[in-house]
């Protein structure tokens, strides 16, 4: 098995159950599935569901965001089946103006990956390549309140809650967690 801290230059991470690789034009239609999921979708924006068409958006603005950065999300795919479970990784969240400089950790699973540590799993490697070769000192993950499952995940990585406030375009609570690296 390669090793987290160096394959990520190389366009994936891999860990025992799970294999975080850079987009493909295939997985359209597992992240659309995960996007129309109204329980995944809950806490995401203003938290209605997202059809096809606004899931190609959001893939190619993730293709962008890997191209503009060298860093992005990773879409999260199960080894024992693999499918598409979700995506975790890093973005810019310009969403929260008031935190800005920074870099986001983030994840989204599909309802039926829920519950079998995946993204704490997922989150790990990509915290362990960001450690190891992006130069970032710092990371921290958004949650509207209520996200309590997000939330566990947060302090199961190690990171503190640093500050709530208010996201300006939905006027939604979130807590903002941080973690040195």
């Amino acid at each position: 098995m390669p090793d987290p801290t160096d394959s990520g230059a190389a366009g994936f991470l891999e860990t025992p159950r799970l294999l975080l690789r850079r987009w493909q034009d295939a997985d359209l239609d597992g992240l659309a599935a995960v996007n129309a999921q109204p329980e995944v979708m809950r806490y995401i924006h203003d938290g209605r569901p997202l059809d096809r068409d606004a899931t190609a958006e959001r893939l190619a603005a993730y293709r962008r965001h890997w191209d503009e950065h060298g860093f992005g999300l990773y879409a999260v795919e199960v080894k024992e089946t693999g499918g598409l479970a979700g995506f975790t990784g890093l973005a810019v969240p310009a969403f929260l103006p008031e935190i800005m400089p920074a870099v986001e950790i983030g994840w989204r699973l599909g309802r039926g990956h829920w519950g079998r540590g995946l993204a704490t799993e997922a989150a790990r490697a990509v915290i362990a390549h960001t450690r190891a070769g992006l130069g970032l000192r710092r990371l921290v993950s958004v949650h509207v309140v209520g996200n309590d499952a997000s939330a566990r995940v947060m302090v199961k990585l190690g990171m503190s809650l640093e500050r709530e406030t208010v996201q300006p375009d939905t006027g939604r609570q979130v807590r903002v967690y941080a973690m040195d690296l």
